[in-house]
């Protein structure tokens, strides 16, 4: 059991003092992350491979906004945000290959060279240890646990079932404000639904208004795509070529992974892998999940 971070991927390749750093396409950092060769230059080894993730840290050690660490790892110029490596796994040390060791050789290896810089964790089969873990990485702020087999080789890419991601799954009452019609064998339907906020107080708008959060058109079935294209234009109150804006009184709840920040939207958030899980015809509009709840998920 180990904490899912929200970071970017890298790994790590040193020989002797020469380290090189790359993305999961390959793409060489090297330059963009000093602090990280600063890191694996320290270690006790000669030569490694390391694979892993770096992210930006707050001043209480918790993870900084995914969107932070990405700016500051995309950058060239001015580096204000320390980004921090963590890893999960050795491919390589001094000669030796670990490709083909089961994890829990290579988790070994791990903690005699790097304790300080290993994904939090835990080898355990009690799943009272385990619900403990993933607590404790929600606690501090992680998306989760990603639960891995200790007998598995090393494998690049897609693991299947030898590691298992677990999130906790949040879902929210939102309006519908648009719908997009839809592409390809959703043409002539309305699928892609812009989603809003309520809004209580006016601080992103009018007053008892809905500011909009993102959009989805995932988990939408069939029968709710026909349901939906003939419902919407029943509300329309104006259209472009592409889009039917509604009438603020269809609630749908949506199932998301989390919030980021976003200049895109008035509310500055903007949701994370949203999809539909049903409409809610049981509640009004004005019973809508608000603003100030999703962007309070910021911090949580």
């Amino acid at each position: 059991m180990e904490y899912k971070l929200d970071g970017a991927r890298i790994q790590v390749h040193r020989v002797g003092d020469e380290v090189r750093i790359y993305t999961r396409t390959l793409a060489e950092v090297t330059h963009r992350l000093p602090e990280v060769v600063e890191v694996v230059r320290g270690l006790p080894v000669r030569d490694v491979i390391l694979d892993g993730e770096t992210l930006a840290l707050d001043e209480d050690g918790g993870p900084r906004p995914f969107q932070e660490t990405m700016s500051r790892f995309g950058a060239d110029a001015a580096r204000v945000t320390v980004l921090h490596p963590w890893f999960f796994d050795v491919l390589h040390i001094d000669g030796r290959d670990l490709l083909d060791e089961p994890l829990s050789t290579r988790i070994g290896v791990l903690e005699r060279i790097a304790p300080e810089y290993r994904i939090p964790g835990e080898i355990t089969s009690d799943a009272a240890i385990a619900e403990r873990v993933s607590r404790d990485a929600l606690a501090a702020g992680h998306e989760g646990v990603v639960v891995k087999a200790v007998g598995s080789a090393y494998a690049a890419g897609r693991r299947g079932s030898n590691w298992i991601k677990v999130k906790p799954v949040l879902t929210y009452d939102l309006v519908v404000l648009a719908c997009e019609w839809g592409a390809g064998r959703r043409t002539g339907f309305l699928s892609n639904l812009h989603l809003g906020a309520l809004d209580p107080a006016g601080e992103f708008g009018e007053p008892g208004g809905y500011v909009m959060v993102g959009k989805t058109f995932k988990g939408i079935t069939d029968v709710l795509l026909r349901w939906q294209t003939e419902r919407f234009q029943e509300l329309e109150v104006r259209r472009t070529a592409g889009t039917v804006w509604v009438e603020p009184v269809t609630v749908v709840e949506i199932a998301i992974d989390g919030v980021q920040r976003s200049p895109r939207y008035p509310g500055g958030i903007a949701l994370r892998f949203a999809r539909v899980k049903r409409y809610r015809d049981d509640k009004t509009a004005a019973e809508a999940d608000t603003i100030q709840t999703l962007r309070a998920l910021l911090r949580s």
